[in-house]
């Protein structure tokens, strides 16, 4: 087997279920290819580059075929997708969003994502200035949204899930704190799908109304 990043990076993420990105090793993925672990160093220097060899890959495989909005899609609807497609790909990995959180994705197809994003704004009414706030905010919710999301999975504790919604409500004393008590479960039993495409509702709601109007492509008014 021909090594090079993307097929080092491939085999990793297929190693993320037995123990995550802390148990994940060098010398781990260099035996699932058959080989010695120095052979990687040809490629990827060192963890680091492993995982930003790994960001990479999921991000490719997130943004796949995206294309700019067809007629009649908006771009709240557009951003929608596109962060959807994100979410379902990190999730299809354990720690998935701890692999692209914090690391360097650098790739064509994030800047083809981008400038599809920037285009499809600045078609919106929005300069480009403000455009360019808007896909970091969205990426970062999302990661941050699925590393929460997969922390509460419970898989790092093998002794029971502590974010069980009947589990948080023994630690919480209801007389002292009734109204987190009655929240429990509607914060920690909620439908992540529909939290996740609630909180990206919002932020798409607040970006919308500090943006330009599409219509006059003037900034409404205090």
């Amino acid at each position: 087997m021909k090594l090079d990043p993307g097929t080092i990076a491939g085999t990793a993420l297929g190693l993320l279920d037995d123990g995550g990105v802390d148990a994940l090793t060098m010398r781990k993925v260099a035996t699932a290819l058959g080989v010695q672990a120095p052979a990687l160093y040809w490629h990827v220097k060192n963890k680091r580059e492993l995982l930003d060899a790994m960001a990479r890959a999921l991000f490719v495989m997130a943004v796949d075929g995206v294309e700019a909005p067809r007629q009649g899609i908006s771009w709240q609807d557009w951003l929608v997708e596109l962060a959807g497609r994100l979410r379902s790909t990190m999730l299809r990995y354990r720690d998935g969003a701890r692999v692209l959180a914090g690391t360097h994705a650098g790739d064509e197809a994030m800047w083809r994502v981008t400038e599809l994003t920037l285009r499809t704004l600045e078609d919106a009414g929005f300069a480009l200035r403000e455009a360019g706030r808007v896909f970091p905010v969205l990426l970062n919710y999302t990661i941050g949204f699925v590393i929460e999301e997969q922390a509460q999975s419970g898989v790092d504790y093998p002794d029971g899930n502590p974010y069980r919604s009947d589990e948080i409500a023994k630690e919480v004393d209801a007389e002292r704190f009734p109204l987190t008590a009655r929240m429990v479960n509607d914060v920690f039993g909620a439908d992540p799908d529909v939290e996740f495409a609630h909180g990206l509702r919002t932020i798409l709601a607040g970006i919308n109304a500090e943006g330009p109007s599409p219509a006059t492509g003037e900034r409404p008014s205090d």
